[in-house]
C-alpha cells in the first residue's frame, strides 16, 4: 500500500513507487545480458502507484482519526486516513476510508490509490477474488502498472493464491476486461529476444496474400482450361500454377501460425521469469534480497520437495560443499506445504521504514551499485551455502507452474538449477546428484561462467 508523508505543499501528489522495499527506481530483473525486461522498458514511467502527501494539518488530523471532519472529507484525506489506518493494524476500518474515497468523485490517479490501497486491505484478510477485482478494475480503468503487484510485500499471500495466477493469465492475454499495458509489455520483450520475428511474420503474411492475389486470377482459368475450347489456356500449366500457389498459402499460413505460437510461449516463459527474479530470499546474515539482485554470483539450486527428501538431499550436499561453492551454487530448499509467516513486517504500500533501512539498496541507483567491485564484494560475502526462502507460498506457487510446464506432476521431488544469468539450466524429478553436478558445472572462474552471464 501507499505510504503517506508530510510535505510542505498542500494536496502535493508524489505519483512514482516502484519499488515496494526501497522506494525508488525498478532495477532489471534476474535475466540475460541484452534481454529486455519489464522494467527495461517502462522504467521511467511504470508503477504510478501513489504517495499523497497532504498538508501538515490534514495529515494530522487524518492520523488521529479515522474519520474526517465531513466539512474537508475528500478522496485525498480518506486514502491518507485509511493509509494511516492500514500502517496501524486496523484493516478493516482502513477499507471502510478506501470504499468512501470512492464515493467522492475522485480523479484517476485517487481512484488508482483507492482501488490499489483496498486491494491490499482484501489481500490481507484473506479475500482473494475481492483483490483480484479490485486490481483488475485498477490495471484497466487506472493505468496500474502490473509490475507493482509482482512487487509489492503487501500481496505477496495473494500471489500465493489462485486468483493472482486468474489475474496474471489474463494481464498477460490482454483485452477489454483488464488492459493491453502487460501485454504489450510482453511483446516488446519476446521481440528483443526474437528480434526477426516481426519480419518473418510480415514476410510470411505478405507473400501468402500474393499467392492469394495470385490464386484468386488463377482460379477462373483453370475453370477455363478444364471446360476446354478456343483460347482456353494450356490445363497442365494452370494446374501447375493453381497448385503452387494454394500449397503456398498453406505453407505461408501455417509458419504465420507457428510464429504467433511461438511468441506465446515464448510471453509464457517470460511471465515466469519475470516472477522467478522476484522471489525473496533470506540469505545467512539475515539480509533479504531479491533473485534478481544475485544475477552474476550465484548458480541457484532449488529443492522443492517433502521435509524428509529436501533434508536428506542438504546433507549429501555437505559432503560436495567446497567444489559446489567453487561453482557458485547456493542450495533454496522449499518444502512442499510449508508455508511459514515472513518476518518482514509489512505496513501500508511495502516494508517498514525499519525494515526497509535492514534491506538492500535496490532502487534508482542499483544498476550502477551492482557494478561496482564494492559492492559486488559485499554482497558476495553475505552469500553463503544455503539461503531460506521468505514467501514459501509464492515459490510453491512458481514450481508448480514450472512443473506443469515440463509435463511433471505438480507436487513432485523436484530439483532446479538455475544458470548465472537467472535462466532454468535444467531441472530434474528427485533430488540431484551432487558429483555429478559437481562435474557439469564450471567453476566461478571458468571462461564458461564468464560467458554464462
Amino acid at each position: 500500500m501507499a505510504v503517506a508523508t508530510a510535505p510542505s505543499l498542500n494536496r502535493h501528489f508524489l505519483c512514482r513507487i516502484s519499488n515496494p522495499y526501497s522506494r525508488v527506481k525498478q532495477r532489471r530483473p534476474w535475466l540475460p545480458p541484452g534481454d529486455a525486461t519489464l522494467f527495461n522498458y517502462r522504467r521511467n514511467w511504470d508503477s504510478h502507484l501513489l504517495v499523497y502527501a497532504s498538508s501538515s494539518s490534514s495529515s494530522s488530523s487524518s492520523s488521529s482519526s479515522p474519520n474526517p471532519p465531513t466539512d474537508d472529507l475528500t478522496a485525498e484525506s480518506c486514502v491518507n486516513t485509511g493509509l494511516d489506518l492500514f500502517k496501524r493494524g486496523r484493516v478493516k476500518d482502513a477499507l471502510v476510508q478506501f470504499e468512501t474515497a470512492l464515493s467522492l468523485d475522485p480523479n484517476p490517479i485517487e481512484s488508482q490509490a483507492a482501488y490499489y490501497n483496498k486491494a491490499c486491505c482484501h489481500a490481507y484478510r484473506g479475500e482473494g477474488k475481492k483483490a483480484a477485482d479490485c486490481l483488475r478494475i485498477a490495471l484497466r480503468d487506472y493505468n496500474l502498472k502490473f509490475a507493482t503487484i509482482l512487487n509489492d510485500p503487501d500481496l505477496a499471500s495473494f500471489r500465493a493464491l489462485p486468483e493472482f495466477k486468474e489475474l496474471q493469465e489474463e494481464a498477460r492475454l490482454g483485452g477489454e476486461d483488464i488492459g493491453d499495458s502487460f501485454r504489450r509489455d510482453l511483446k516488446l520483450i519476446s521481440e528483443v529476444r526474437a528480434p526477426f520475428r516481426g519480419f518473418r511474420k510480415f514476410f510470411y503474411f505478405a507473400f501468402a496474400a500474393a499467392a492469394g492475389i495470385s490464386t484468386f486470377f488463377t482460379v477462373p482459368r483453370l475453370i477455363q482450361a478444364i471446360r476446354g475450347g478456343d483460347g482456353a489456356p494450356d490445363l497442365l500449366e494452370t494446374t501447375g500454377n493453381a497448385a503452387i500457389n494454394i500449397g503456398g498459402i498453406v505453407v505461408l499460413v501455417s509458419l504465420f501460425l507457428w510464429e504467433n505460437k511461438k511468441e506465446e510461449e515464448q510471453m509464457v516463459q517470460i511471465t515466469r521469469d519475470e516472477t522467478l527474479s522476484r522471489l525473496p530470499l533470506r540469505l545467512s546474515t539475515n539480509r533479504v534480497v531479491e533473485l534478481v539482485q544475485l544475477r552474476d554470483t550465484v548458480r541457484p539450486v532449488i529443492l522443492a520437495g517433502k521435509k524428509e527428501t529436501v533434508t536428506l538431499a542438504m546433507q549429501k550436499a555437505d559432503r560436495f560443499r567446497t567444489e559446489l561453492l567453487r561453482r557458485g551454487v547456493l542450495l533454496v530448499p522449499v518444502v512442499w506445504g510449508e508455508r511459514k509467516t515472513p518476518e518482514i513486517e509489512k505496513k501500508g504500500f511495502g516494508a517498514s521504514s525499519k525494515a526497509a533501512t535492514s534491506l538492500p539498496s535496490i532502487g534508482e541507483d542499483f544498476d550502477t551499485r551492482a557494478q561496482s567491485v564494492v559492492a559486488q564484494s559485499k554482497l558476495k560475502g553475505e552469500i553463503r551455502f544455503k539461503a531460506e526462502t521468505v514467501s514459501p507460498g509464492e515459490w510453491e506457487r512458481w514450481i508448480r507452474d514450472q512443473q506443469i510446464s515440463e509435463g511433471v506432476n505438480p507436487g513432485d521431488d523436484v530439483y532446479i538449477i538455475l544458470r548465472l544469468d537467472g535462466r532454468v539450466r535444467r531441472s530434474g524429478r528427485g533430488m540431484p546428484d551432487w558429483a555429478e553436478i559437481s562435474k557439469e558445472l564450471p567453476t566461478m572462474d571458468d571462461v564458461l561462467s564468464k560467458l554464462e552471464r
